[in-house]
């Protein structure tokens, strides 16, 4: 048997989160260092993974598959496709950052006792999340996707509610009920969203008779299953709906500025940026994939949710004065592209909906973790509270800028090319909601401008006239982050590369061909 690469890539963040929390209270450190130690060992095992994977070669590779629970059909199914190895991809590499970035966010604030261990908890939860995501984007069987789809929950649950932001600690007593309120309802909608899509995966079991992957698409190609027209479109809305409200779409998105506001900035890197791509990575997997039919049934109304969702989301974002709240509702509007992307259902919007996820993860985590560091300075969450932050610490600043301007799609940064392609293949097939998404591209300048103008530019505000610039812990978060952004931002090819076979099998799929410009004959 080969090695499991795949199970030991999941497997050691999960062994880091046990062995990170068994750290003796006292030894806060070296939890921390362990952590990230277990976290740069996933980042290897991924890299592994990716320069094993050929892009030209079988859909799912790296493929595993034992009996788990035989009497239900459930096996532990694993392999890698395009899309997959992508998203591993980026959850790995963000995991290291996040780390760094939040290595003082979870230190007790009273010392004399040494018998609760808050950090070693919080970084522990954090390599929890990280296998069960990595397990997530590699699962081939339905259910094992959704014990880990809910599973999930239980530590962001913990980090939201437990570990929240201390911008306002000491001076609003309400905080701890205000990051109570945004934990619950997080869970709560998510949960909603879940038992929905466990009744439709008890459902697909009954018509097909398996949760493999591989063997419904067997059975479907060679026409022994046959789904009625009603229970697919049944089926499909039940894994939707579970899927829309993890992406987050319009109107079940409510969660989600809630839960980024409260929650420390490393942790709301780990839900916009991270938790949140298993929506949309799931519609493409599961939903196109296993409910073509009812996909292109839907699309009208998902692309009309979508774009409600970029523009409202883009007007929210432009009206906020929480700085977190604002990027919350901006990833609302970037989440709408992807799932427009998807929907459009043609290969430019497909590949550029996949690198949308990857690149909207790299360029929220550096905006967020830098916002992170300038709240952290500032104990304050509201714009008004800032003003001339670049005059007193202008690195801050400038790599606050540029992830305000990836944010933006700036061309030269990699959002750009996944926000460009997303917008082609949507006018290629859909030129008025192409015209309608296209709104976002303007309002997005509009919000990230007035943000950096109002915090960065103007008169030095006498509370920040001390604030110091970026260290070098800061430093090592945001300019590889920063680095990284540029260089997908003129290089894409190592992602398209292997995006781009994974997205011709999902429009197999669906049996849907890009759409031919019209050219008129020569007179």
């Amino acid at each position: 048997m080969s090695f499991p690469l795949l199970t030991a890539t999941a497997a050691l963040p999960a062994i880091g989160a046990i062995a990170t929390a068994a750290v003796p209270a006292a030894r806060r450190t070296a939890a921390k260092w362990l952590a990230l130690l277990f976290s740069l060992g996933t980042l290897v095992l991924a890299a592994v993974v990716f320069l094993r994977f050929e892009p030209g070669g079988d859909r799912y590779q790296l493929t595993e598959s034992r009996a788990w629970i035989a009497d239900f059909g459930v096996r532990y199914e694993l392999g890698v496709d395009g899309i997959g190895v992508a998203l591993l991809g980026l959850t790995a590499l963000l995991i290291p950052f996040v780390i760094v970035a939040a290595w003082h966010d979870a230190d007790p604030l009273e010392t004399k006792s040494t018998r609760w261990r808050p950090t070693q908890g919080f970084f522990a939860l954090i390599l929890m999340v990280e296998a069960m995501v990595i397990l997530s984007f590699v699962a081939t069987d339905v259910f094992l996707f959704y014990i880990l789809f809910e599973a999930m929950l239980i530590p962001m649950y913990f980090l939201i509610g437990g570990f929240g932001d201390r911008a306002h600690a000491g001076t609003d007593e309400s905080a701890a009920t205000q990051r109570s309120y945004a934990a619950v309802k997080f869970l709560l909608y998510n949960l909603a969203g879940g038992l929905i899509m466990l009744a439709a995966v008890i459902g697909l079991y009954v018509v097909a008779g398996s949760f493999s992957l591989s063997e419904i698409a067997e059975a479907r190609a060679n026409g022994s299953l046959d789904m009625a027209t009603s229970t697919e479109r049944w089926l499909f809305l039940g894994f939707f709906f579970a899927f829309a409200v993890k992406a987050p779409l319009w109107p079940l998105h409510t969660w989600l500025p809630n839960a980024m506001g409260e929650a420390t900035a490393p942790v709301a890197v780990l839900i916009t940026a991270i938790v949140d791509k298993v929506g949309t990575f799931a519609m493409l997997r599961f939903c196109l994939g296993l409910f073509p039919e009812a996909s292109k049934w839907a699309t009208p109304v998902v692309i009309t949710l979508a774009l409600i969702s970029i523009v409202y989301g883009a007007l929210l974002a432009v009206g906020q004065r929480d700085i977190k709240r604002l990027i919350a509702y901006a990833s609302i509007s970037h989440f709408g592209f992807i799932i427009l992307g998807i929907f459009a259902m043609t290969s430019q919007g497909q590949s550029g909906a996949t690198l949308y996820m990857v690149n909207h993860g790299i360029s929220t985590a550096a905006l967020l973790l830098v916002a992170g560091f300038l709240i952290t300075r500032r104990g304050s969450r509201l714009i008004a509270d800032y003003g001339g932050v670049q005059k007193v610490a202008p690195v801050l600043a400038g790599t606050f800028l540029i992830g305000g301007l990836a944010t933006l799609s700036l061309p030269g940064l990699a959002p750009f090319v996944s926000e460009f392609l997303v917008l082609v293949g949507t006018f290629s097939a859909y030129p008025v909601a192409g015209i309608i998404a296209t709104s976002g591209i303007v309002l997005a300048a509009l919000y990230v401008l007035v943000l950096y103008q109002r915090t960065m530019t103007g008169p030095v505000q006498e509370s920040v006239r001390s604030m110091p610039d970026l260290r070098a812990r800061e430093l090592a978060v945001a300019v590889p982050l920063i680095a990284v952004l540029i260089f997908l931002g003129v290089f894409p090819k190592p992602l398209t590369d292997v995006v781009n076979p994974a997205v011709e099998h999902t429009m197999s799929d669906v049996q849907k061909k890009d759409p031919q410009p019209e050219v008129e004959a020569a007179k």
